[in-house]
């Protein structure tokens, strides 16, 4: 009798639970954070089966959206699913920000299946991009993405993502400030800029326009140039690996032109010289940032697909329509500045230091179908020689827009709004 009168008790519970439920899903709504909904509905119907002598559904019969343990959602792992009805989030014709290198529809490409694939997790689900809640989490702060070229590819698809929730009257405009190119809302007083930096330290390829310079020169102990300009953000993403993987000359200078002893030309990319790097990155993170204010990103390498390796042989991203979607990957090599770059984060850590690694290299490896290739606008003249061959000059690093930095954008925005 006593164990009816608690088992009543707690179905009592249960239905005022679910009552107040739905005044709560309304709050989480207004404030973009659906994974704490879906969190709080799944531990109170739990709780409710076991009131009912119900075996609480288990993690592997009911997959689970709550980030709060990366043992139960997993965001790097999962499948690409073709969704046409959810997918684009935007449209690039749409989007004031799209930058012509990523302008892929415009610039000719006639298939566009590559806007369609959506990254599905295993165990959970991402939550879809809500500008207007991610406005009002940044609302009055800064977030700065810090790097190269992905990164400002990850930028662009960031401010297309954002520009449905800014009113009619809101400036469409990036201010250019040397380095920075910054975004402001007027409404929400939040900030969304690049800081073009492709060693994180001082180099002679600092100009965000012109850049391409053939003799590479990088000063190791370079940061503050770049690092002060970026001190102040409330939110940092940090991406650095392509450009290492050129020739250079290292100097240990006081100036890119200085002559020192331990000057060295590096042939190919040393994975000990971005570890160097890393570690007076992580030094100048240590003294400088306000750990209490400044919550950070590390996105892993993107990754490139100029060779055929594994899905056709003697091919490139040219002409590609489809993702892989048989499990074979290991088309770019970029394993040991990987690994090189999770143990600076773990470094990091020790010292009181916290930054999310967002491992992205993998999901977006089965992508050969969603880069630019031929279907951009070229800084450079392309001759006659490689327009008889488009393989000879197609662009397999970059990202079309839409595409995967949306998706990498989804698992940003996952971590922002449950920060």
């Amino acid at each position: 009798m006593k164990h009816e009168k608690m088992k009543m008790g707690m179905v009592t519970h249960c239905i005022l639970g679910f009552s107040l439920l739905i005044l709560v899903a309304a709050v989480f709504y207004l404030t973009g954070d659906f994974l704490g909904f879906l969190d709080l509905q799944r531990q109170l119907k739990n709780a409710c089966n076991d009131a009912g002598n119900e075996a609480p559904a288990s993690y592997e019969d009911k997959p689970s959206s709550s980030l709060s343990s990366s043992t139960r959602c997993n965001l790097f792992e999962g499948r690409w699913v073709f969704d046409n009805v959810s997918l684009p989030l935007y449209e690039e014709r749409n989007c004031s920000f799209m930058l012509p290198e990523f302008a892929c529809e415009r610039y000719g490409r006639k298939d566009f299946k590559y806007r369609n694939w959506r990254w599905q997790p295993r165990r959970c689900d991402l939550p879809r991009f809500n500008g207007t809640a991610f406005f009002e989490k940044i609302r009055g702060k800064k977030l700065v993405f810090v790097g190269d070229s992905l990164n400002r590819n990850q930028w662009t698809s960031m401010l297309c993502l954002v520009e449905s929730a800014l009113g009619p009257s809101s400036p469409r405009t990036v201010v250019r400030d040397e380095n920075m190119h910054t975004f402001q809302s007027n409404e929400y007083n939040a900030t969304i800029a690049l800081y073009w930096s492709p060693f994180l330290v001082e180099s002679n390829c600092d100009d965000p326009i012109i850049h391409r310079v053939k003799d590479r020169v990088v000063r190791l102990m370079g940061i503050d140039k770049h690092a002060r300009h970026w001190n102040d953000a409330d939110i940092l993403i940090f991406n650095s690996y392509l450009w290492w993987t050129d020739p250079m000359t290292v100097t240990w200078g006081t100036s890119l032109g200085s002559s020192d002893a331990r000057n060295k030309t590096v042939d190919k990319m040393s994975t000990r010289l971005y570890e160097m790097v890393l570690d007076v990155w992580s030094d100048w993170l240590e003294i400088n940032i306000n750990r209490t204010k400044t919550k950070m990103f590390f996105m892993s390498p993107s990754p490139f697909h100029l060779y055929g390796d594994k899905w056709e042989e003697k091919r490139n991203c040219y002409n590609e329509t489809e993702p892989i979607l048989d499990g074979r990957i290991g088309l770019s090599i970029v394993g040991a500045r990987m690994r090189a770059a999770e143990l600076a984060l773990q470094k990091l850590g020790t010292r009181g230091i916290n930054i999310e690694y967002l491992n992205t290299t993998h999901l977006s490896e089965y992508r050969k179908d969603a880069h630019p290739s031929i279907y951009k606008n070229f800084f450079h003249t392309v001759s006659e020689e490689q327009l008889s061959d488009p393989t000879s000059y197609s662009d397999c690093t970059h990202w079309c827009l839409p595409g995967v930095p949306d998706i990498w954008n989804q698992i940003l925005y996952s971590y922002i709004m449950n920060s």
